[in-house]
Parts: C-alpha cells; sequence; structure tokens
C-alpha cells in the first residue's frame, strides 16, 4: 500500500461539538451561590433596617402624642407637667426594655434610672432639673421642668438608640 491509499482510508476531520451553556461550569455555580446568598443577606439586612426605622419612628410618635395631650390640656400646671414626666418616663422606660432587656430595665428607679439614661444614650440635654423630675417625678408635689427641655432630650435619646449600628442578631434578646 502506497501512500495515497493510506490517505484514502483516513476519516475525514471531525469538528467537536459546539460548548453549550448549560450546565455551567462549576464556577459559575459557585458565583451564582454567592450571589445568591448576597442577595438574600442584603434583603433581610433591609428589612431589619426598614423595621428598625419603623420602630423609632413609632417610638417617636408616642413621645409627640405625651407632648400633645400636654399641649391640649392649655394648662401649664405641676400636675399637667408630673403627668406628661410621668408619660415620658413611661416611654423611654419602654425604649430601654427593647434595647436593654438584660439590664433590668424595668426595676431601676431614681439615681439609678437616670444614670442608666445618661449611660446608655444622646443626654445631652440632660440638666439637674430634669435629672430630678426623671428620678423623682411621680413623687413631688410642684414641678418646675421645661417641657420643651425635656422632649428634645426624648428625642435625642429614642434618636441615638435607633440611629447607632445595630448589634448582630445573635447578640441581641429584644428584637
Amino acid at each position: 500500500m502506497d501512500n495515497e491509499e493510506l490517505l484514502e482510508q483516513l476519516a475525514d476531520i471531525h469538528l467537536p461539538m459546539e460548548i453549550s451553556y448549560w450546565p455551567p461550569a462549576p464556577g459559575w455555580w459557585l458565583l451564582m451561590l454567592i450571589l445568591i446568598a448576597g442577595i438574600v443577606f442584603m434583603i433581610r439586612r433591609y428589612a431589619r433596617y426598614y423595621n428598625h426605622k419603623k420602630v423609632c419612628e413609632y417610638a417617636l410618635n408616642e413621645l409627640e402624642h405625651c407632648r400633645v395631650q400636654f399641649d391640649k390640656s392649655n394648662e401649664d400646671t405641676d400636675l399637667m407637667r408630673l403627668a406628661y414626666i410621668n408619660s415620658f418616663n413611661s416611654v423611654i422606660r419602654r425604649v430601654a426594655l427593647v434595647h436593654f432587656p438584660e439590664d433590668n430595665v424595668a426595676s431601676l428607679t431614681g439615681e439609678a434610672w437616670v444614670d442608666f439614661i445618661r449611660e446608655k444614650g444622646d443626654s445631652s440635654g440632660l440638666d439637674e432639673t430634669i435629672s430630678s423630675a426623671l428620678s423623682f417625678g411621680r413623687f413631688q408635689t410642684e414641678c418646675n421642668v421645661d417641657i420643651n427641655d425635656l422632649n428634645k432630650l426624648g428625642i435625642a435619646w429614642i434618636s441615638s438608640l435607633y440611629m447607632k449600628p445595630m448589634p448582630p442578631k445573635a447578640k441581641r434578646n429584644g428584637s
């Protein structure tokens, strides 16, 4: 057999199959899993942020409701101020219970309560008259606290708790 006969016996060149897009290579599967996990993480984080923001708005609305009730009375008497201080204290305490359930906030009274407020949030507006009103307000017969300053303190304190970065969910017990 000569060379030409041998060449004629060879089969024609077969082109390989076209590269298919499915199923993708393992690297693409890994990339899709990472992307899906990232999207789920971002959605959950946004949902937590949105819920956190809504709770903050609710707490600030509660504080505003206390202020509106005081303003509706059209009286600036000691009795109305004491009622406002008690409702203010109630709102602040509920916010504190949500944020710090492990600190036994419900049992704090007097100076311990005021120290807690100073320690945990923005208490830059907390002066001696507001401090004494918060610690012994319900037991006083007269009150000379400025309601506007007290309201500003409440707004700043609540906002400072809700606007700081949220701790990881595993470390939080209340929400």
